[in-house]
């Protein structure tokens, strides 16, 4: 059996901090290989990428998800104890209370509130001297995903639930006074949407059944019990601020908008182009750079040993870019997913395997839906230009975005 490749050095947290995207795809190449081992944050630690070893991530029978991820992470993006964190049947039970939520007439009553709110923006856009869209976004999203999953929204309270939302997904690998203030953050929103659940279960907020408030604040685990109030929080907030995340994605595809300017008038002669018009800045632009498991108990891949306890991070954006899997992978070519048979290990931009039984976000269908739904707006109802701006991508943001936040100029809506 042979020994797993080494990266250079003691520790690698601060080259993974420096190169959040880069550095297990480049450091896989250096050592010809698809794993190597390293310390991250002074634990032993196996770095994966691509398709095989995505499969080999996903495999329930040898790892789990309870443990894996640093506290830093659970105590800005994800929360503790929720469905990030289990395995077996306890994840698989928790996973259809999610799965629920995710009916298409659900996910297309969602974008019609979108919709309905990029109206109304976009008679205030007409008005500005500039709109900086990543912060328009967010603040939409935030309004769409409250109404959307029956959280009440005080028309007071949207900028401070706005920054509370932004501060869990794009402070979640930040360090210093960030990192504490995402924890505060954190903090403060799991108070407010506690809050929520103990108002549905009292009767005192009344919300449609279908909504995700009700559906989590009623919600019973294996064993028969409701969730405490601090558990369903962070399993509301699971729904929130994913939805609110995705602004990320739309500021980004505004970006792929521009400097691939022909793909705004095939947009607007055939909306069959959409989807793979998205699908296309999921797999390119990067977003999180890796997930993590353990490994539950010793087992063998490709000749090498993976040890009980180890931790394993795979590789998403490297997997997502892999030259084995797609042709000139850093190239954008929305049209590669034209009939493109879906496979769940090599287009994993919101993690691998099945919906259903494995940690694959189920908000994935959400994303694709609001996405489609911006990048609509943005070619079919209203006119706009993009003046001189930095427009580089942060790759040491998490996710990266374009460093003046796409600004826009002299909107205008069209009639």
């Amino acid at each position: 059996m042979s020994s797993i490749p080494s990266a250079k050095g003691i520790d690698s947290t601060l080259a993974l901090l420096r190169n959040p995207y880069g550095f297990i795809p480049d450091t896989c190449r250096d050592l010809e290989g698809d794993l190597f081992e390293t310390r991250i944050l002074f634990q032993k630690t196996i770095c994966m990428t691509g398709a095989a070893a995505a499969e080999v991530f996903y495999s329930e029978d040898g790892l789990v998800r309870a443990g894996s991820m640093p506290k830093r992470i659970q105590r800005t993006l994800l929360g503790e104890k929720g469905i990030q964190g289990l395995d077996g049947e306890a994840h698989r039970h928790r996973k259809r209370m999610f799965m629920s939520l995710m009916a298409s007439e659900r996910i297309e009553a969602l974008e019609n509130t979108t919709r309905d709110l990029l109206d109304r923006y976009a008679r205030d856009w007409q008005a500005a001297e500039k709109v900086v869209l990543y912060d328009e976004v967010r603040e939409i999203l935030t309004r769409a995903a409250c109404a959307w999953s029956g959280v009440p929204l005080p028309e007071a309270e949207v900028e401070t639930r706005t920054a509370q939302m932004t501060a869990l997904f794009q402070d979640a690998g930040a360090v210093g006074w960030k990192h504490w203030g995402a924890r505060l953050a954190r903090h403060r929103a799991e108070r407010w949407i506690a809050g929520i659940i103990e108002r549905v279960r009292d009767g005192s907020l009344q919300t449609g059944q279908e909504s995700a408030a009700h559906v989590v604040a009623t919600w019973r685990d294996l064993n028969g019990e409701l969730l405490t109030s601090k558990v369903a929080a962070v399993e509301l907030l699971n729904v929130v601020r994913p939805i609110v995340a995705v602004s990320a994605f739309i500021a980004q595809a505004a970006h792929a908008l521009h400097r691939h300017p022909e793909w705004r008038q095939k947009l607007k002669d055939d909306e069959g182009q959409l989807e793979p018009f998205v699908q296309e800045v999921r797999r390119l632009y990067p977003f999180f750079p890796a997930v993590a498991a353990r490994v539950k108990s010793d087992f063998e891949w490709r000749g090498y040993r993976f040890s009980k306890g180890y931790r394993v991070l795979l590789d998403l954006y490297g997997t997502n870019t892999d030259a084995r899997s797609w042709d000139a992978p850093q190239e954008f070519r929305p049209e590669r997913f034209h009939d493109r048979e879906a496979t769940p290990y090599d287009f994993i931009p919101q993690g691998g395997g099945d919906h259903h039984r494995n940690h694959r976000c189920p908000g994935e269908w959400i994303a694709i839906s609001q996405m489609k739904a911006f990048c609509s707006f943005f070619v079919n109802a209203i006119d706009y230009e993009v003046p001189d701006q930095d427009l580089d991508l942060e790759t040491e943001e998490l996710p990266p975005m374009p460093k003046s936040r796409f600004i826009m100029r002299n909107v205008r809506r069209r009639q």
